[in-house]
């Protein structure tokens, strides 16, 4: 019973001398950041605002194209994206120059169930696969089956 004692007491002073120890570590002044650390290792992003126009063909076939993936694969449904018209642009990094460049814009689109449906959709810098170009996230209104948007889809606005 004493030897019980005495190791309960042996664990409690060095978890004390652990916690004094960590509190006077993070008490410390931290140093100065070294020449890599400055120069290589923190660079920071380098946005170059290039951003392709909301009419681009390639990011419009491209939203068509996972619209079309995700509704047969997740959603078992043969929906696909039309005509878009009625294209034009929202806004442009709405929150200033050090924020990831976005394009925001609004369209309507042909759905093959006849219907005619708003899309918002945003074109950004870096977006694409590993940040190798620029890759698109879009809502259509009335199929935002997964709430990624909500209410209505203003969420994927600025």
């Amino acid at each position: 019973m004493r030897a019980a004692r005495r190791s309960s007491a042996v664990r409690r002073a060095v978890t004390g001398l652990v916690t004094a120890a960590l509190l006077a570590a993070s008490a410390a002044s931290g140093h100065a950041a070294s020449f890599l650390e400055k120069n290589f290792w923190l660079s920071g992003p380098n946005w170059d605002g290039v951003v392709p126009a909301c009419d681009t063909p390639g990011a419009i076939s491209l939203i068509q194209s996972r619209f079309a993936t995700t509704e047969g694969r997740f959603w078992n449904s043969a929906l696909t994206l039309g005509e878009f018209d009625r294209i034009h642009q929202v806004a442009f990094r709405p929150w200033g120059e050090e924020y990831q460049p976005r394009r925001y814009c609004s369209a309507r689109v042909l759905v093959s169930d006849g219907r005619r449906r708003t899309i918002y959709y945003s074109i950004i810098e870096d977006g694409g696969f590993i940040g190798a170009s620029w890759g698109v996230e879009w809502c259509v209104v009335g199929l935002d089956r997964g709430w990624g948007y909500p209410p209505r889809c203003t969420a994927a606005l600025p």
